[in-house]
């Protein structure tokens, strides 16, 4: 008997067409030696600091890029690598657009799968994020105006911190976050459990629930922008497109946008320029520059 496949597909070839970005890249080498270069540049030029503790192990360390500015404003980023590669180290570049406004950008690593099981990243990036929330003031970071930015599975992170009990949890208010910037993501993982991704991030059903933001939303006052790039494959834009509907569906805000000419790899490079899009709904959903 034939898998009943998750959104319409057919087989596991069609899903990891789907889903597999290189596929689509204009040009893959070109924009992972990008990445490398400018997230060299920006820990020479900028104030980093790399792996400060979050947590108990040795993979929860965050990388901070702090704002010359006190009571700056906080970019809290999770990147992309499908939850079994990459490093926060990897993405630096993002803080130079956030630099340039005034923010701190703070980079998250965490474990990677199949060391650990997706459920165990996401405890992990909630951890983070409470960390930041309880002490990026000793930082010159503004608690109280946190945008998360994420990407590809970092954008899936991302979208799992506003599904969070953070009161209850957490013992920290229940909307600790200015907004979200969420780029290339993926919110309902379902697809993923029959792809070439299967052997390394090993989900099963109750997984897929428990890790498909789409299916977690709650009525929630944080604004959230959902991008991608126009080149990407169409199910980047539905997943987005479906998130967006989910959020708006309980009342809440969000906001789609596409990125003309773009694809998977170079649609957070606007992160690097302070006069691009994503950087200004980053100070739009903080209230402004560091005051």
């Amino acid at each position: 008997m034939p898998l009943d496949l998750p959104h319409g597909f057919a087989s596991q070839q069609e899903i990891d067409e789907s889903y597999n970005p290189r596929l689509r890249a204009v040009d893959l080498n070109a924009s992972l030696q990008h990445y490398v270069q400018r997230s060299q540049q920006a820990r020479e030029q900028l104030g980093y600091r790399g792996q400060v503790p979050y947590g108990p192990t040795l993979a929860e360390t965050l990388d901070i890029v702090a704002s010359e500015r006190p009571g700056a404003p906080v970019f809290f980023y999770v990147h992309s690598g499908y939850w079994r590669m990459n490093a926060a180290r990897d993405f630096t570049q993002v803080a130079f657009g956030a630099h340039a406004r005034g923010f701190t950008t703070v980079l998250v690593d965490h474990a990677l799968c199949p060391q650990v099981t997706l459920d165990e990243i996401v405890r992990q990036v909630r951890s983070a994020a409470a960390w930041v929330i309880r002490n990026i003031a000793d930082y010159g970071g503004d608690p109280g105006r946190i945008v998360i930015g994420g990407h590809s599975a970092g954008a899936h992170l991302g979208a799992m911190l506003l599904c969070t009990a953070w009161r209850e949890d957490y013992g920290l208010s229940d909307d600790p976050f200015s907004g979200a910037v969420l780029v290339s993501g993926l919110y309902d993982i379902a697809p993923l459990r029959y792809s070439y991704l299967q052997p390394s991030i090993q989900l099963d059903e109750a997984s897929v629930l428990r890790n498909s933001p789409v299916r977690r939303v709650r009525r929630c006052p944080t604004p959230v922008l959902l991008s991608w790039g126009s080149l990407e494959q169409a199910a980047f834009q539905r997943q987005s497109t479906a998130m967006g509907e989910a959020w708006l569906a309980v009342g809440n805000e969000a906001e789609l946008m596409v990125q003309p000419d773009e694809d998977h790899f170079t649609a957070i490079r606007g992160f690097e320029h302070g006069d691009s899009m994503l950087c200004a709904a980053l100070e739009r959903m903080a209230g402004g520059a560091a005051r």
